[in-house]
């Protein structure tokens, strides 16, 4: 249930292969020079920081999420190995410690989140099935079924949300208990609160 909450809330801890520069800075987005035109593409991928094209040259490598966490371990590239005329992606570049480090960090996430309760967890597992079955055997009971449950989830949702305004819930500690970033759990609670 976390993973989906994380996507749904505006995939906050979306990870990726974070990168520094020799002096210890996190460089912006490489663009691409694609002629003339109104878009420049634009990346923040670790293997466009290649030294190519008069783009940034990647010295670390290290874990990162899009929440703003960095990890504090720091792999590096050595170049006297790497062939820094090809693009970086060609090379044979051991990633498992940044993804292992942002792998704890989801870790660390997903044990902050608010736990729902078993009986709510095998309730949720029953429903799931039990619709997933109907929408085979008999797809118009399972739309209806939807129908009443979306209109059973907006008024549920719009009395906690109320209760999180009323009760000057801080919005961190609405994000800590969603596994999400403080922008994402405004948007979800105000959606609510506000259809």
């Amino acid at each position: 249930m976390v993973d989906r909450t994380l996507r749904d809330l505006g995939a906050a801890h979306e990870g990726s292969v974070g990168v520094l520069l020799e002096d210890g800075t996190e460089p912006g987005p490489v663009y691409f020079d694609v002629g003339s035109g109104s878009h420049v593409p634009s990346t923040t991928e670790w293997h466009a920081y290649d030294g190519r094209f008069g783009r940034p040259k990647a010295a670390l490598l290290r874990g990162a999420c899009a929440c703003g966490w960095r990890g504090a371990a720091e792999y590096p590239l050595d170049w006297t190995v790497l062939d820094d005329r090809k693009p970086l992606y060609e090379a044979d570049v051991d990633l498992t410690g940044p993804i292992a480090d942002y792998g704890a960090h989801l870790t660390v996430v997903r044990d902050a989140a608010v736990p729902l309760p078993e009986p709510l967890i095998a309730l949720l597992t029953d429903l799931k099935e039990s619709l997933e079955t109907t929408a085979v055997k008999d797809p118009l009971v399972a739309l209806k079924a939807l129908a009443d449950l979306r209109y059973l989830i907006a008024g549920v949702g719009a009395d906690a949300a109320l209760a999180v305004q009323v009760g000057r819930i801080p919005m961190e500690t609405v994000a800590t208990a969603l596994g999400t970033s403080e922008a994402a759990a405004r948007r979800y609670v105000n959606g609510y609160r506000h259809p």
